[in-house]
Parts: structure tokens; C-alpha cells; sequence
């Protein structure tokens, strides 16, 4: 029997989805409109593929700008946008500074390490410690001891590691600091997690593009980056060991492993299913939930929320072959009751 908390759950997402595919098949060309948003540059891929088929179903036009996720909390706190979209889950003091704004995770995926080194294998092996030890400016060299270690048999030159940053407020900077902290406590000490923190080595870049940029041109660099840009830009991606010893790629599979850990979420919706525990064999260790951030209350609450109510259900289909793995139904849920909240 379902609990009476449950049940109330369940018709009111029941009565959403009425109530936005009504708004759909409403609505026509005659009262077409557009949504503003701007934010990260992580889910832009994902993004850019919900365009078309919403402005074909709806007449509701996505102008969607990927610029960063502080920039996208920048935004929507100014309200210049009519939603912003940020990976680092927004802080007590941001909240607060965007004055009745809500967070709602509606995509998930991974961070990836790409490398552009010639002559090595498309998925050269990486730990955590490593990873940190680079972006500390530990570890220099491609040949140093610690990565011929984990890769015996590798052809690894006598080359320096060029590691490439995020120059701008990232909410991929958070995802990967997030986890790096976690699994390296010379980095957590002297570097810290944060949206836009400072790298002790390394050459920046502005937004995912921009990395991937620095990337391309640079023999021995190394980036963190979403795992559509490394897809799209032919990058090779280290296999990351996780908590069980495997060493994982940021496959479908793997994102799906790591957000298998909610099993509660925080009042404010922020979740972190970076370094998932032992007992996750599958998982890539470094997954992140994406959110959008709307306003409760906007002009344009019934737009918005026929769009977020979309992207959740409908448009999630459009995520896998970009490595977006469609969200959990736990979280899916939390979204559609934070959804409810928004109003004219």
C-alpha cells in the first residue's frame, strides 16, 4: 500500500504532467514565445539538442548562452536571464543572494581527463592521487615514476604535462576540485573546492570550448572537461581507478553507478556523487548532477515550467549519446516537487 505522502507525491506529479502536455498541444505558433538562459557550458551540448525539437513541439524558442556556471548564477541573481544553469550546486550565501531563486538538478553526466599525447594508448590509466599530484604541480613529466606505474608497457615520453584549467567560474572546476579534495589531502589543504580556485601549475581557459581549444594545440596538456567536448573534440580520456581499484571511462553505465548512491536529498536540492564508495564497482568517480536555477516567483512561470517539465521527462532522451545519463527516479521526483513551487 502506498503511503499517504507517496500517493500526494504521485498525483501531483500526475496532475503536472497533465496540466504541461495540455500546455503543449495548446499551445501555436499565434502566442509563440522565447525563454533566455545562460550558465554552464557543461550541459550545452545536451542543451543545443533540446532546441529544435521544443521550439517544434511548443513555439518556444531557447536562447540558451554557455557562459559558465558563475555566470550563469551572475545572471539569473541580476535576473537578466530567465534561468541560469550552474554544475556546483549553488552555496547557502548565493541562495540567499538570488532572493528566492531554487535549484533543480535536471541532467547528469561526467568529467572527463583528456590528454594529448601522440604514440600512447586513447585511455592511458590515472588515479585520483596522481591527478592531483599534476594539477599540483607534483608530478611533471609524462615519464614520471608514478604514471609508468600505472602504466607499464606505455611509451611515456620525456615530456612536460602542460595541466589546462577552467579560467572562468566553473561549475566543472567544482565538480573536479570536489572530487580532488576528496582523494588527496595535500590538494584539499592547499587548493581547495570552489567554482574558480588557484591551480599552483598550469595554463587556463575560458569555458569548455576554451579548454578544449588549449587542449588541441598543446602536446603533453591534459584538461578536465565534460565528456561530450572530449567526444566531440576525438580527445583520448584516462580510465580513472575508483574506490573498488577499477579503473573506470565516463560511460553511461559508469554515470549511472555513481548517482546509484542518493538515496536522500538535502532540502536545497544540492547533491555530490564524486569518489562513490567501495561497494560502487562500476562507477566512474567523478559525476555530477547539472541544475537549473529559476526564480519562485517570474512573469514567466508557466513557460518556464513546461520547459523544465520537458527537459525532465521528454528531453532526457536526447542525453545518452552525449553521455548524459538520464537522472534517477529519486531525483526526478525532488524535481518535479521543486517545479510545483514556481509561480507568476
Amino acid at each position: 500500500m502506498l503511503k499517504k505522502g507517496t500517493l500526494v507525491t504521485l498525483v501531483a506529479a500526475a496532475a503536472l504532467l497533465t496540466a504541461a502536455s495540455a500546455g503543449l498541444a495548446m499551445t501555436t505558433a499565434k502566442d509563440a514565445s522565447s525563454l533566455k538562459g545562460a550558465g554552464s557550458s557543461f550541459v550545452s551540448p545536451l542543451v543545443s539538442t533540446w532546441v529544435a525539437p521544443y521550439d517544434a513541439a511548443t513555439g518556444v524558442h531557447i536562447d540558451y548562452s554557455p557562459i559558465g556556471s558563475g555566470g550563469g548564477i551572475s545572471a539569473i541573481t541580476n535576473r537578466t536571464v530567465d534561468f541560469g544553469a550552474s554544475d556546483a550546486p549553488l552555496s547557502t550565501d548565493q541562495l540567499t543572494a538570488c532572493k528566492g531563486c531554487v535549484q533543480i538538478p535536471r541532467a547528469l553526466s561526467a568529467t572527463s581527463i583528456a590528454y594529448n599525447l601522440d604514440g600512447v594508448s586513447p585511455h592511458l590509466k590515472l588515479t585520483g592521487k596522481v591527478l592531483a599530484d599534476i594539477y599540483l604541480g607534483k608530478v611533471t613529466k609524462w615519464n614520471d615514476p608514478a604514471l609508468k606505474k600505472l602504466n607499464p608497457g606505455a611509451n611515456l615520453p620525456d615530456l612536460a604535462i602542460t595541466p589546462i584549467f577552467r579560467s572562468d567560474s566553473s561549475g566543472t572546476t567544482f565538480n573536479f576540485t570536489d572530487y580532488l579534495t576528496k582523494v588527496n589531502g595535500d590538494f584539499a589543504e592547499k587548493v581547495g573546492t570552489g567554482t574558480q580556485v588557484n591551480f599552483p601549475a598550469g595554463v587556463g581557459g575560458k569555458g569548455s570550448s576554451g579548454v578544449s581549444a588549449v587542449l588541441a594545440r598543446t602536446k603533453g596538456g591534459i584538461i578536465y572537461v565534460d565528456i561530450a567536448f572530449a567526444l566531440k573534440n576525438h580527445f583520448s580520456t584516462f580510465r580513472v581507478q575508483n574506490r573498488s581499484g577499477k579503473f573506470a571511462l565516463p560511460g553511461l553505465a559508469q554515470i549511472k553507478d555513481a548517482a546509484s548512491t542518493v538515496k536522500s536529498i538535502p532540502a536545497d536540492n544540492s547533491l555530490s556523487i564524486v569518489n562513490p564508495p567501495k561497494a560502487k564497482g562500476e562507477a566512474y568517480p567523478i559525476c555530477t548532477f547539472t541544475y537549473v536555477i529559476v526564480p519562485l516567483q517570474t512573469s514567466t512561470a508557466p513557460e518556464l515550467k513546461k520547459f523544465i517539465f520537458w527537459a525532465l521527462t521528454g528531453g532526457q532522451k536526447y542525453g545518452p549519446k552525449l553521455i548524459f545519463q538520464p537522472i534517477p527516479k529519486i531525483v526526478l521526483v525532488r524535481a518535479e516537487q521543486t517545479l510545483t513551487k514556481i509561480h507568476t
